[in-house]
Protein backbone atom coordinates (compact mmCIF):
# COMPACT_ATOMS: atom_id res chain seq x y z
CA UNK A 1 0.00 0.00 0.00
CA UNK A 2 0.88 3.46 -1.00
CA UNK A 3 1.50 6.31 1.48
CA UNK A 4 -0.33 9.59 1.52
CA UNK A 5 2.76 11.00 0.77
CA UNK A 6 3.29 9.25 -2.25
CA UNK A 7 0.03 9.32 -3.22
CA UNK A 8 0.66 13.19 -2.87
CA UNK A 9 3.90 13.08 -4.90
CA UNK A 10 2.23 11.03 -7.93
CA UNK A 11 -1.01 13.50 -7.86
CA UNK A 12 1.49 16.26 -8.04
CA UNK A 13 3.98 14.88 -10.86
CA UNK A 14 0.86 14.24 -12.76
CA UNK A 15 -0.62 17.60 -13.02
CA UNK A 16 2.63 19.15 -13.16
CA UNK A 17 3.38 16.86 -16.73
CA UNK A 18 -0.18 17.77 -17.69
CA UNK A 19 0.29 21.65 -17.08
CA UNK A 20 4.02 21.66 -18.64
CA UNK A 21 2.86 20.63 -21.49
CA UNK A 22 -0.05 22.91 -22.15
CA UNK A 23 1.26 25.85 -21.05
CA UNK A 24 4.29 27.69 -22.51
CA UNK A 25 7.70 27.33 -19.80
CA UNK A 26 6.77 31.07 -18.86
CA UNK A 27 6.06 32.23 -15.69
CA UNK A 28 2.59 33.83 -15.42
CA UNK A 29 3.56 36.59 -12.88
CA UNK A 30 7.38 37.99 -14.07
CA UNK A 31 7.56 36.65 -17.20
CA UNK A 32 10.25 34.92 -17.25
CA UNK A 33 11.17 32.49 -19.66
CA UNK A 34 12.27 29.04 -18.35
CA UNK A 35 14.23 26.42 -20.53
CA UNK A 36 16.07 22.76 -20.06
CA UNK A 37 17.11 22.38 -16.54
CA UNK A 38 15.61 25.51 -15.35
CA UNK A 39 12.38 24.25 -16.05
CA UNK A 40 12.38 22.59 -12.60
CA UNK A 41 11.78 26.14 -11.38
CA UNK A 42 8.50 26.21 -12.59
CA UNK A 43 5.65 25.43 -10.19
CA UNK A 44 2.69 24.55 -10.87
CA UNK A 45 0.20 26.98 -8.87
CA UNK A 46 -3.65 26.33 -8.08
CA UNK A 47 -5.59 29.64 -8.72
CA UNK A 48 -7.77 28.49 -6.01
CA UNK A 49 -5.33 27.60 -3.67
CA UNK A 50 -7.01 23.97 -3.54
CA UNK A 51 -4.64 21.09 -4.73
CA UNK A 52 -6.68 19.11 -5.06
CA UNK A 53 -8.92 20.89 -7.59
CA UNK A 54 -7.28 19.40 -10.99
CA UNK A 55 -9.46 20.03 -13.97
CA UNK A 56 -8.33 17.84 -17.19
CA UNK A 57 -8.12 21.69 -19.01
CA UNK A 58 -5.58 22.98 -16.92
CA UNK A 59 -8.44 25.93 -15.77
CA UNK A 60 -7.25 26.13 -11.74
CA UNK A 61 -3.23 25.85 -13.14
CA UNK A 62 -1.08 28.39 -13.83
CA UNK A 63 3.01 27.93 -13.97
CA UNK A 64 4.96 30.55 -12.06
CA UNK A 65 8.50 30.23 -10.99
CA UNK A 66 9.63 29.69 -7.51
CA UNK A 67 10.05 32.82 -6.38
CA UNK A 68 6.67 34.21 -7.59
CA UNK A 69 4.85 30.86 -5.91
CA UNK A 70 6.37 31.25 -2.65
CA UNK A 71 5.51 35.39 -2.90
CA UNK A 72 1.85 34.57 -4.31
CA UNK A 73 1.53 31.90 -1.11
CA UNK A 74 2.77 34.83 1.07
CA UNK A 75 0.47 37.31 -0.02
CA UNK A 76 -2.50 34.74 0.44
CA UNK A 77 -1.42 33.61 3.61
CA UNK A 78 -1.58 37.02 4.89
CA UNK A 79 -4.82 37.96 3.30
CA UNK A 80 -6.11 34.91 4.80
CA UNK A 81 -4.85 36.46 8.61
CA UNK A 82 -5.82 39.72 8.26
CA UNK A 83 -9.09 39.39 6.91
CA UNK A 84 -11.71 41.20 8.89
CA UNK A 85 -13.95 37.59 8.49
CA UNK A 86 -10.88 35.47 9.30
CA UNK A 87 -11.09 33.89 13.43
CA UNK A 88 -7.15 34.21 13.26
CA UNK A 89 -7.05 38.10 13.01
CA UNK A 90 -6.11 40.03 16.09
CA UNK A 91 -9.09 41.25 17.05
CA UNK A 92 -8.65 45.05 18.53
CA UNK A 93 -11.29 47.95 19.82
CA UNK A 94 -10.71 50.92 18.49
CA UNK A 95 -8.59 53.27 20.50
CA UNK A 96 -11.39 55.58 22.65
CA UNK A 97 -8.69 56.99 24.88
CA UNK A 98 -7.73 60.99 24.52
CA UNK A 99 -4.38 60.95 25.39
CA UNK A 100 -4.30 64.80 25.17
CA UNK A 101 -7.75 65.66 26.60
CA UNK A 102 -7.65 68.57 28.89
CA UNK A 103 -4.04 69.79 27.61
CA UNK A 104 -5.35 73.29 26.01
CA UNK A 105 -6.83 73.96 29.79
CA UNK A 106 -3.16 72.97 31.47
CA UNK A 107 -1.26 75.18 29.05
CA UNK A 108 -3.62 78.20 29.13
CA UNK A 109 -3.27 77.85 33.16
CA UNK A 110 -1.40 81.16 34.92
CA UNK A 111 2.07 80.26 36.33
CA UNK A 112 2.03 80.26 39.75
CA UNK A 113 -1.48 78.39 40.53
Amino acid sequence: MMSSHGDRRNREAGYREKALKMYPWVCGRCAREFTGKRVSELTVHHRDHNHDNNPEDGSNWELLCLFCHDNEHARYTDQQYFSESSTASPQTRPATHKAFEGLGALLRKPDGD
